[in-house]
């Protein structure tokens, strides 16, 4: 039985895991869906990055985790990633889901053309907006997939996207998987190809899009329950 910490991206909660959650309890183990500050249930709450990493901090505490993997869908792999690096021997390994990694001193934003998020954010009172179903398209979702996703989002903290993020080692030390979905981009982002040349991280590939846990939720969890078999932390 392995412990599971699952963060779903941007404007998205513990919700988002319902169906990877029950593929994952029915193989045996043992899923923590976690919602983020801000978000969700957790809306009202006010949050940056930094609140985002001592959310998965503390819920790994909280519940006295051992040999735990820590799961980060797109926004949330960057205070996954964090969060992977301050709880220490705690850890058994980090996934990446098509997501974003941590680059000290830098943002969510830092790195691709993002004016247009960050006005929105300033047009927004402080919160990236919430999108209709076009932004879904061409990801291997349903129509009722994507109404499913947009009935469980909220505007995100527009913080956690601007702060930037603080590491303490180099990532590419932490034992890893990056599951990349084809449908969004054929090829990892650059920091992300140059991170898989570390004998510590592993590359899966899924044939679908961004939002894996609603298009392929049962296949998610098996390459998440595989991925223990490698989780040992380099000596």
């Amino acid at each position: 039985m392995t412990d599971f910490v699952l963060v779903a991206g941007a404007r998205l909660g513990a919700s988002a895991w319902d169906e990877v959650a029950a593929e994952l309890r029915a193989a045996g183990h043992q899923p923590h869906p976690l919602t983020l500050s801000g978000l969700a249930e957790k809306r009202g709450v006010p949050a940056g990055q930094q609140t985002h990493v001592r959310d998965i901090v503390d819920e790994v505490e909280r519940l006295d985790l051992r040999e735990v993997v820590l799961v980060g869908h797109s926004y949330a792999g960057v205070p996954v990633g964090q969060a992977a690096e301050r709880i220490g021997d705690r850890l058994a390994r980090v996934v990446f889901v098509d997501s974003n990694v941590p680059v000290d001193g830098e943002s969510f934003l830092s790195g691709w053309p993002s004016d247009h998020v960050r006005k929105e954010i300033e047009d927004n009172a402080g919160f990236w907006p919430l999108v209709g179903a076009d932004y879904y398209a061409g990801q291997g979702l349903t129509d009722a997939q994507i109404s499913r996703i947009i009935d469980r989002s909220s505007p995100h903290p527009g913080a956690a996207l601007t702060e930037t993020a603080v590491l303490t080692r180099p990532l590419g030390e932490l034992p890893a998987t990056y599951i990349k979905c084809l449908l969004d981009d054929e090829e990892p982002m650059p920091v992300v190809k140059e991170l898989l040349k570390s004998e510590c991280w592993e590359l899966v590939e899924m044939d679908t899009g961004h939002w894996p846990m609603f298009s392929r939720p049962g296949e998610l969890a098996r390459i998440l329950a595989e991925s223990v078999s490698t989780s040992a932390l380099p000596s």
